[in-house]
């Protein structure tokens, strides 16, 4: 954890809320990017003849490089400037962006969605540091609440506005639209910011850990590339040759880490951190609750809009109220149950989702294709409900027995592995999903295909519901509640800079962020 010196900024001075605005914007661009692309994943699959494995890349390349840069991009914020970085990767997101819209075969807008994830990651982890830059403690309880109505906002807001874009096939341009249009919100951004954002550095920044981040990068490739072209390959040998070296890769990682940590102290991952019980816990259950989202998501976009025939426009109106259900729940667990009860509301969470997913397994079963959206929507309010109990309390059950010295980097960490596990998820698609479903069906064997492999993938699901449950034992049972600006009598903080602002939007998955997937 880093200590940059927020500047004393008098509060008559309008300028600081334009800054909150532009970085605000800019995390809302993230979120909605999340969840805006699952919906059009079957109209770029139909109209550029992307294989299963692009498909998954689409979304998966997203949340890999995501996790692979977000701590990273922290630290570059910390030595170059967080202005700096923040605009050039508003400037790069808005250019990937671009590239992705006018992509032109299915590798091309793969190669761009891992260039617009790496973006994100140099872009958002500024979002914070600039807020704890720019505001004084006692100004932060608000300014966090704006941003929690921004991310119940783009939960909302994607899945709609890429139902919308890709219904209305704007200029004839199908599901370009949900990418172009970050072209004008991002320019404007980038304007805006180079205006009004205050420029802030960190005067002790850790140093960067680059052979970190390669081995990071190549572990997670080695296991998910055989994971994601396996099937379409006939599972050959060398995918699992690779799938067993990528243990190695992790094993050499840990040991490069430690040796890091002695020599100079700036590790990409602090393994003393593992040391700390509830913490170790927390990060396996973020990572296989991104695992569960990673699934869930594409899977669901796919059996409502292939396997059931429904638009875009329908898929997305079904869904919100499951993004209804998460934003009231996450809001009802932090200022209520949580102090209350404890570690037994995110159990209680785990239980509910999982009892959410057995009830929509049991609808798809029943109903078969003539499933409606009204009958959907129970099951999706349970799940919403367990989801939201989950999401918003998680971060401070898991930071609550971290030394202080170390925030920052357990939070940049806690994102990090949730945006790994989703990507993990998305790899798995292919096992869990398409390996339930033939070979050149007959168009009347579509549907009932679909709707077994969405029952079978929902299965997985509700059995790693369980599992977190479990996990969820070795949380503290009283976390505690992190107030921004508690115990603080002057402007200077010691901000988490390596921390991204938690994705609870649907993956998104981070997605969590998210999502939610990206």
């Amino acid at each position: 954890m880093t200590t940059p010196t927020a500047l004393p900024v008098p509060p008559s001075d309008r300028t600081r809320w334009l800054a909150l605005a532009i970085v605000m914007t800019a995390a809302f661009m993230d979120l909605v990017d999340v969840t805006i692309v699952n919906i059009a994943i079957p109209s770029i699959q139909r109209t550029e003849h992307a294989s299963v494995g692009q498909i998954q890349w689409i979304t998966a390349g997203y949340a890999l490089a995501f996790a692979a840069g977000l701590i990273t991009g922290g630290r570059l914020g910390d030595i170059h400037g967080r202005k700096r970085l923040f605009l050039v990767g508003i400037g790069g997101f808005t250019l990937a962006s671009a590239l992705c819209g006018f992509a032109t075969n299915p590798e091309m807008l793969v190669a761009s969605r891992f260039l617009q994830g790496g973006m994100a990651a140099l872009m958002v982890p500024q979002v914070l540091s600039i807020v704890h830059a720019t505001f004084p403690a006692h100004e932060r309880g608000k300014v966090f609440g704006l941003f929690g109505a921004i991310v119940g906002l783009g939960a909302v807001s994607g899945p709609l506005l890429g139902a919308l874009l890709t219904e209305w096939n704007l200029f004839g341009l199908e599901w370009r639209p949900i990418f172009l249009i970050n072209l004008p919100v991002g320019v404007l951004a980038w304007l805006l910011g180079r205006r009004f954002i205050t420029e802030s550095r960190a005067p002790k920044a850790l140093k960067l850990d680059l052979v970190g981040v390669a081995l990071v990068t190549l572990g997670l490739l080695m296991l998910l590339y055989p994971l994601i072209r396996g099937r379409e390959l006939g599972w050959p040998l060398w995918g699992y040759v690779s799938m067993a070296g990528a243990l190695a890769v992790f094993a050499g990682l840990v040991a490069y880490e430690r040796r890091k940590a002695a020599r100079d102290g700036s590790p990409l991952v602090e393994l003393s951190l593992f040391r700390v019980k509830s913490f170790a816990a927390g990060i396996a259950v973020q990572t296989v609750f991104g695992v569960a989202l990673g699934i869930f998501f594409l899977v669901w976009t796919l059996y409502m809009q292939i396997g059931l025939g429904w638009t875009p426009l329908r898929a997305g109106l079904t869904g919100v109220p499951f993004s209804l259900a998460v934003s009231t729940a996450a809001g009802l667990s932090v200022q209520q149950l949580v102090p209350r009860f404890g570690r037994k509301v995110l159990q209680a969470g785990a239980l509910v989702m999982g009892a959410g997913v057995l009830l929509y397994l049991w609808e798809a079963g029943h109903y078969g294709v003539a499933i409606a959206s009204w009958q959907m929507a129970l099951p999706l309010v349970v799940m919403g409900l367990g989801m939201g109990l989950i999401v918003a309390p998680l971060t401070d059950a898991v930071l609550s027995e971290v030394p202080r010295e170390h925030a920052g980097s357990a939070s940049g960490l806690i994102n990090t592995v949730q945006q790994m596990g989703n990507a993990l998820g998305l790899g798995l698609v292919s096992v869990v999903f398409y390996g339930r479903i033939g070979d050149r069906l007959p168009l009347d064997r579509v549907g009932p295909a679909f709707v077994h492999a969405f029952q079978y993938a929902l299965w997985y699901v509700a059995g790693i519901m369980g599992v977190i449950f479990l996990l969820m034992c070795a949380l503290p049972k009283r976390p505690a509640q992190h107030v921004e600006g508690a115990g603080e009598e002057t402007p200077v903080e010691a901000a988490p800079v390596e921390a991204a602002p938690a994705e609870v939007a649907p993956a998104a998955a981070r997605e969590p962020e998210p999502q939610p997937a990206g």
